[in-house]
């Protein structure tokens, strides 16, 4: 979900993450844990037509490129690798607010089919963050050879998302990746990412700072998504969402 107003968005992609972006351009976030082939996919649909720099303050890659399909120009981001969005790193940092609040129209998970089982925490977390994910399960061919099998259709039926089999190396997938980008452009994809539902205390403890919440923001951030992580003590969202909102009237300590 994110910023749900498209001019905040596009300010705060120049504001806070430095991205120009042309203002019919879609968004794309590219994010997955390290070595999962997010680098070759992302080569792959950008080809020559990228650059290379650092993060706002940060010591952190900033990945960036161009791409058309059909009838829409795309700019992919291309996220720090990260296992996890829980900000204990700087990649986290950056990856979890880019996601959040840059409001990308579309984020890919690319994964490692041969050890999904641990990439999908980074594919829940982001499921909780937004609608419109695309889960890529790359290295399918190592899993092959691993004797792994997958059931791509229970898994798609489970996760809410759109789920490709990939080989990024051979730009096996990349077809369906493009298709399958451009239905979920012209909402022709309906979503319904999963996402954990706790116990029923967690839960009334969850609605009422929602409610709460608000009343402060509407509908600019995911409340939910937000409520979790104050519960869970996160210091470092306060200050990003602090960043994001200081200039829309709001401010940490009314928070």
């Amino acid at each position: 979900m994110g910023l749900t107003s498209q001019s905040s968005g596009f300010s705060l992609l120049k504001e806070k993450f430095e991205i120009q972006k042309k203002p019919n351009q879609k968004v794309i976030a590219l994010a997955g844990n390290p070595n999962t082939g997010k680098s070759t996919l992302f080569n792959n649909l950008t080809g020559l037509n990228q650059h290379t720099g650092n993060w706002p303050g940060k010591t952190v890659t900033n990945a960036q490129g161009t791409f058309k399909y059909k009838d829409n120009d795309y700019l992919l981001v291309d996220l720090p690798g990260t296992y996890s969005l829980l900000a204990n790193s700087v990649e986290e940092e950056v990856a979890r607010d880019f996601i959040c609040f840059g409001n990308p129209d579309i984020t890919i998970v690319i994964s490692d089919s041969t050890c999904l089982e641990r990439n999908l925490n980074l594919v829940l977390q982001v499921l909780e963050i937004t609608d419109n994910v695309i889960v890529c399960l790359n290295l399918m061919d190592e899993a092959k050879r691993k004797g792994i099998t997958i059931n791509i259709k229970k898994l798609k039926e489970k996760l809410g998302v759109p789920v490709i089999p990939m080989v990024a190396r051979d730009g096996k997938g990349s077809k369906e990746l493009l298709d399958t980008i451009d239905k979920m452009i012209k909402k022709e994809i309906k979503t319904t990412p999963y996402r954990l539902t706790y116990n029923k205390k967690t839960e009334n403890i969850v609605n009422e700072i929602e409610k709460k919440l608000k009343n402060l923001i509407g509908n600019k951030l995911n409340t939910r998504w937000l409520s979790l992580r104050l519960i869970d003590g996160d210091k470092q969202i306060l200050k990003s969402i602090d960043e994001i909102v200081k200039n829309n009237s709001l401010s940490k300590e009314e928070i």
